[in-house]
């Protein structure tokens, strides 16, 4: 058995761990996209470091873009092969891969308008139609159902939290065995149900992406309370950005506790975010993933009203009475928040509140920085509003719940990898593995 490791070195993005049996079968774990840097996503126009075409089959750990988003990439470069997926990863894939190819495609579309692009025509990274065509490539399998992705290999799935249907991979081939981590998340999240024990394997390869961190103890359900009863009683509007993967629905389980115990003000609920909306409805289809009865998980999905439509939208953009709205992205660095944002920016009544970490350059930790002005459509304006985060909201296991998760395991593997980090993460759960657990931390190899 042969591991190389494509990408997630010294990053959080771009997951892709290439094996390769004895035989010459190769399997790839995660097809992600880079994000973050220009330097990072000029990567994903690289040639893949191996022929496309020489690719047996695809597992993915999880439906998110950095794990999954290259997948189209990957099909217009020549692969063929079966992409084996759980099933709520194979309906959120559906709706994240296709939202992927039409922002590549309106980038690019906007590049030829203002003409800034380096190259002429400017292209999509990939398009709907590629997209389109790896969805078809999609297998479902169930957890802790063995399968066969490639000749001479046996998989199987495991749940680790983070975000419905995300799982830890276990491979045996060539007579020894490797368990890929995927992204790992909380014990003490309030919807999934909890990652399940690690099983044996001879190689460990575990995400760090928070393994030089704790999360901060603190109550999601106060912070929210509070911010909301703070802002309606001045007669503001909440505006709450949020991922659609996880992040909301994780709100609307709060929005919706807070209703029930009548913490906070009746006011409306708007969850103006199309992506969000069909988010939800894939949350409804697998409740039995959660730890919540079906009927519960329908009332957080019900407990905000659904803006899709374009011009009901833009009504709301001009709503100045209370009311809480959540919308997509959750670092305002575009989509529908940004016409919320601009409308609101200005007043202090008002509140944006962020939901948990903003990447570094991006709007929100500008906002957060307390940048007196902020940038959007071309328009420089003047901040105003108040500028809130929660806490405490992180679908990632921190590094002690990293470190739980590997004991949760037999501890006599011949080593691990670690993968998924910045390198100051990376290298503070590489010590701590071996003075706490004294386990072999081994060196990544690349292509």
């Amino acid at each position: 058995m042969n591991i190389k490791f494509l990408g997630a070195i010294e990053t959080v993005t771009g997951s892709r761990h290439l094996v390769e049996s004895k035989s010459g079968k190769r399997v790839l774990i995660d097809c992600g996209m880079f994000q973050g840097s220009k330097e990072l996503r000029l990567r994903n126009w690289n040639p893949f470091p191996v022929p496309a075409s020489s690719i047996d089959a695809v597992i993915l750990t999880h439906a998110h873009i950095d794990h999954s988003g290259y997948l189209p990439r990957l099909v217009a470069q020549g692969f063929r092969g079966p992409v084996f997926v759980t099933p709520p990863t194979e309906d959120l894939c559906s709706i994240l891969l296709l939202d992927s190819a039409h922002l590549h495609e309106e980038d690019a579309r906007y590049a030829n308008r203002k003409g800034f692009s380096k190259h002429s025509p400017a292209l999509p990274l990939y398009t709907v139609e590629e997209a389109e065509k790896s969805l078809r490539l999609l297998r479902s399998i169930d957890f802790h159902e063995t399968f066969e992705p490639a000749p001479g290999f046996q998989a199987k799935f495991t749940r680790v939290g983070h975000i419905l249907g995300a799982a830890s991979v276990y491979l045996e081939i060539d007579g020894e065995s490797v368990i890929f981590s995927g992204d790992i998340g909380r014990p003490s999240d309030p919807i999934l149900k909890t990652p399940e024990p690690r099983p044996e394997a001879d190689y460990v390869v575990v995400e760090s992406t928070y393994g030089n961190r704790e999360h901060v103890e603190s109550n999601l359900e106060t912070q929210l309370r509070d911010a909301i009863v703070r802002t309606i009683g001045r007669g503001g509007i909440v505006l709450i950005p949020a991922f659609s993967v996880g992040r909301t629905q994780l709100v609307l389980e709060t929005l919706l506790r807070l209703k029930e115990a009548r913490s906070i003000p009746d006011v409306p609920v708007y969850l103006n975010s199309p992506m969000s909306i069909r988010v939800n409805g894939v949350f409804c289809k697998h409740a039995e993933e959660t730890i919540l009865s079906e009927e519960r998980v329908r009332e957080i999905c019900d407990v905000a009203i659904p803006v899709a439509d374009v011009e009901e939208s833009r009504a709301l953009n001009d709503r100045r009475d209370p009311a809480i709205i959540v919308a997509a992205n959750g670092m305002a660095t575009g989509g529908r928040i940004l016409h919320h944002l601009k409308s609101l920016v200005g007043d202090a009544k008002h509140t944006i509140l962020f939901t948990g970490y903003q990447a570094e350059g991006t709007r929100g930790a500008k906002m957060l920085a307390g940048e007196p002005t902020i940038r959007i459509h071309g328009q420089e304006l003047e901040v105003k509003m108040e500028v809130a985060v929660l806490d405490n909201v992180s679908a990632h296991a921190d590094g002690s719940e990293l470190i739980d998760w590997l004991k949760s395991g037999p501890q006599q593997s011949k080593g691990v990898y670690i993968t998924h980090g910045e390198k100051e993460a990376s290298q503070a759960l590489k010590l701590r593995i071996e003075n706490e657990l004294g386990m072999t931390v081994l060196p990544s190899p690349t292509l």
